[in-house]
């Protein structure tokens, strides 16, 4: 077996590193990526940044604007519909299909946890991490390492589409007590129910967003 090339080994490592401070809030919708200061940061060269940055824009990550630079990607009404289409396939199936003792289901509880604590200080953008953790550990009950990664990728889009919010806590603070009431239907062995739960939540996220988004766009 050949190995992997060093600069395709370390441009795969620095795009998840990019893609996770995207999925957690670090780096926002619209912002412009410094390459001189991202390579610095990253301590790697301008060449394997530019691989990165492909790599990312191919993903729909990130967007590149002639004379102008790389931004992060601002997803558009047709990529969150798509985006919630996965994730109704994907994190549904995971519930209905999943075990109450599956370790996976403690990172579920951990990340409800981590979300209320967030939330006693108002840290809203804190709660929606938490939130993507929680269900990062649903896609995890699937034991799928294609499924796992796809939602990589999903999950850093879904960060960005929440950017339309003007006010995260309109999105996440209803979503705690609806993660815990889907842990106590899985802990009691109700996976259709969860399942359904989390379908209906999922409708009631997208329609939330795509609201949001029209808003955004009928301001300019």
């Amino acid at each position: 077996m050949t190995k992997r090339p060093v600069a395709q080994t370390l441009a795969v490592t620095i795009a998840e590193t990019i893609r996770y401070k995207i999925t957690i809030g670090v780096l926002t919708p619209g912002q412009r990526l410094s390459e001189a200061a991202l390579s610095d940061e990253l301590d790697i060269s301008r060449n394997t940044l530019r691989e990165v940055f492909r790599v990312l824009t191919q993903e729909g990550l990130l967007t590149y604007a002639p004379n102008k630079g790389v931004f992060v990607s601002v997803p558009d009404m047709a990529a969150i519909i798509d985006i919630y289409q996965v994730r109704r396939l994907v994190e549904c199936d995971s519930l209905m299909h999943a075990y109450a003792m599956h370790p996976a289901v403690q990172k579920m509880k951990h990340a409800v946890s981590e979300a209320r604590e967030q939330e006693k200080v108002e840290n809203w953008i804190g709660v929606g991490t938490a939130n993507m953790k929680f269900h990062t550990a649903i896609v995890e009950l699937s034991d799928s390492e294609r499924l796992i990664k796809l939602y990589r990728n999903v999950a850093a889009e879904l960060r960005l589409a929440f950017g339309h919010l003007n006010d995260p806590k309109i999105l996440y603070a209803p979503y705690i007590d609806k993660n815990q009431f889907i842990l106590e239907l899985l802990d009691t062995g109700k996976n259709h129910e969860a399942a359904e739960t989390l379908r209906q939540y999922l409708d009631l996220s997208e329609r939330t967003l795509l609201a949001a988004y029209k808003r955004s766009q009928s301001s300019y």
